[in-house]
């Protein structure tokens, strides 16, 4: 049987941009111009729509997300909500008003987060298993006032005692779609129970399988099933050597004593289990980074978050691609080094080969054209 063509999305830096990790060299500042640059070239090349990461070293992706959705057309906005940074009354009234600026283009990314020490700075001092008590006492309550906009409930975390959502109804019924990822058995029970589509950072298919059928069994015990995406990051190049080359020189500015502090940290800050299983791939060895065929674990040297990048020309990459869709994933979260022209790279050299259309290159498209034009065409 073919395989549907896979969404792909694409992601916004805004904690800063540039050609190489690990270094200031060739660093490019988070900028509203140049993030604003990238969603509108996601959004003419056909991705589906875009990720704003969360923390204390990025802009507030509900600020950017606001400030961009009116200059793209298309475009959705996968924005980070965060249960205990805020109530689940004023994150309804909230996901309901930019569901509506944007027409329908708002996403949910749950982040229940894994960093101690940062949530401690934002008054979230509970442990790991509480967050995600607490994520599913705010998500019970959010999902019930979306859909019958009231609720009333007393939880360990939260309570709500009539709580009406009035008129601020979303365009999304019955609200705009929750995703998620979390790899620890308290997050996939969230994942069973609420959201729409449960996310895995790159990892080597095997252990994709593994936590997809497990996250699989748990949602149908609850009568429920997922959707399913995966974030990566993409080095494609016309050759399969060019791509390794442009890996390789990512890495080229950090040295033994970065990568070992870099390391340190990374383990030192967190306790989700899914950023621990990315650090486990490669143990922070150089000569390890290749953890599964074209599947490369460089970024996560010195990265939090996703750390591994699927390597190679577009048939190669399209073909690993493929065996995660064959595992049940359907959408690619997917960034690049500098995001902008890798943007437009991963369009011109992957998108026809996935079956994926490519509005910025239909013949005789004028992109001169003002937006009202382009919009009626």
């Amino acid at each position: 049987m073919t395989q549907q063509p896979l969404d792909l999305f694409w992601f916004l830096p805004t904690s800063g941009d540039g050609s190489y990790l690990g270094t200031e060299k060739g660093h490019r500042p988070a900028d509203i111009g140049y993030l604003r640059e990238i969603a509108q070239a996601a959004d003419r090349l056909g991705f589906g729509g875009v990720l704003l990461p969360t923390g204390t070293n990025c802009l507030d992706g509900w600020m950017v997300g606001s400030a961009l959705a009116p200059h793209t057309e298309r475009l959705k906005f996968l924005l980070a909500l965060r249960p205990g940074f805020t109530t689940p009354g004023l994150a309804a009234r909230q996901s309901a008003a930019l569901d509506r600026i944007s027409n329908g283009r708002l996403l949910l990314n749950i982040v229940t987060g894994g960093q101690p020490k940062e949530l401690a700075g934002d008054g979230l001092l509970l442990g790991h298993d509480e967050r995600y008590a607490l994520t599913d006492e705010f998500l019970h309550i959010w999902r019930r006032l979306l859909t019958d906009g009231k609720v009333d409930f007393t939880g360990r975390h939260l309570t709500a005692r009539e709580a009406k959502l009035g008129f601020f109804d979303s365009v999304q019924k019955p609200y705009p779609p929750l995703w998620f990822g979390g790899s620890s058995p308290a997050g996939v029970e969230v994942a069973a129970d609420h959201v729409d589509t449960y996310l895995t950072w790159g990892e080597p298919p095997a252990l994709v399988k593994q936590k997809l059928d497990t996250v699989r069994a748990r949602a149908a015990a609850r009568g429920r099933a997922l959707s399913y995406g995966l974030r990566v990051h993409l080095i494609v190049r016309e050759t399969d050597a060019e791509a390794w080359d442009a890996a390789n020189r990512l890495i080229s500015h950090l040295s033994d004593e970065t990568i070992a502090l870099a390391q340190k940290r990374l383990r030192e800050d967190t306790d989700s289990v899914g950023q621990l299983r990315q650090l486990d791939l490669h143990g922070g060895r150089r000569d390890k980074l290749e953890i599964s065929p074209n599947l490369w674990a460089g970024v996560g040297l010195v990265r939090h978050g996703v750390g591994t990048a699927l390597v190679g020309r577009p048939e190669t990459v399209a073909e690993r691609l493929r065996e995660y869709q064959s595992l049940g994933v359907q959408t690619i979260i997917a960034s690049g080094y500098p995001h902008l022209e890798e943007a437009y790279r991963v369009a011109e050299l992957l998108f026809p080969v996935l079956g994926i259309g490519q509005r910025a290159f239909e013949p005789g498209r004028d992109f001169r054209a003002a937006p009202s034009r382009i919009a009626a065409e």
